[in-house]
């Protein structure tokens, strides 16, 4: 058997499956919740006082005569390039495979294709789809969550996810099937001045075999969410924090290519900067 930490991305071991709360930096808080029925799930919730003037960051759209709109990279090389203390995958994308372990695209730096809205200090580069939720954050710092995915002028960055959970801090009916799985949420406050992010380990039998959307909305219910939108999960779920080294550590287990601990490279990434010192 290889190694694990010889495949590229792999970082490290799992978090312990123990309850844990802290302060990440200023406006920005961490805690990490363990349960076991209906089955095993490790649950992270990060809490973000926007009102602090932390500052937010979605993934740039990078230029190239095709037909793409970014170029793919991890969660924790997205943090560092940038100088972030926080970032978590975003928008779903395409094109996607995962056969094996070497066989899978994209890898970093192959060229990606958004899924819904993507705007970046200000610049639009994936347009909205119908029916396609998307989280927007204004010049003045405030977080909104709009149905239609057209977010609103002055907008400067945006993300979208493929359904809105909860929407004036009511359930979102679905009709389609509803299955334990890696995910990603982001939800927002009624006045948009506080933002969530709940990340679910997924597809680790014994350690985290996920959550249902669901059970993601009752979650996003008992924060006191008025919205709440369900981001790309499954092998692309990662949230990386910086440590006190400068290197990113993870928050979570993300499982790329049935790996725990590898990072799958994805089309965009939602990022947090401190302005106060942490």
């Amino acid at each position: 058997m290889i190694p694990l930490l010889l495949y590229s991305g792999a970082q490290g071991s799992r978090p312990s499956r123990t309850p844990l709360a802290e302060s990440l930096f200023a406006g920005v808080t961490y805690r990490r919740e363990v349960e076991e029925q209906p089955w095993p799930q490790v649950v992270h919730i990060v809490t973000i006082d926007l009102e602090t003037g932390v500052e937010v960051l979605a993934s740039p759209g990078t230029a190239a005569d095709d037909d793409f709109e970014t170029t793919a990279q991890t969660t924790s090389k997205f943090l560092t390039q940038n100088n972030l203390d926080l970032a978590v995958n975003a928008n779903f994308f395409f094109p996607f495979e995962e056969k094996t372990p070497w066989n899978f695209y994209p890898r970093r730096g192959d060229r990606t294709n958004v899924l819904g809205t993507a705007i970046a200090n200000g610049e639009v580069y994936s347009a909205p789809e119908a029916d396609w939720p998307a989280l927007c954050f204004s010049a003045d710092n405030r977080a909104q969550i709009v149905a239609g995915g057209t977010c609103p002028d002055g907008t400067r960055q945006a993300i979208a996810g493929n359904q809105q959970l909860v929407a004036a801090g009511t359930p979102v009916p679905f009709d389609f099937a509803d299955r334990p799985y890696a995910r990603v949420m982001a939800a927002v406050s009624e006045g948009g001045d506080r933002l969530w992010l709940v990340v679910v380990d997924g597809k680790q039998p014994r350690y985290s075999e996920g959550a249902t959307l669901g059970h993601l909305t009752q979650i996003a219910l008992d924060l006191g969410a008025d919205a709440a939108i369900n981001l790309d999960g499954g092998g692309s779920t990662t949230l990386a924090v910086s440590a006190p080294d400068g290197r990113p550590r993870l928050l979570n287990a993300p499982v790329h290519t049935k790996l725990p601990m590898r990072q799958r490279p994805v089309a965009n990434h939602l990022g947090f900067r401190a302005v106060s010192p942490q």
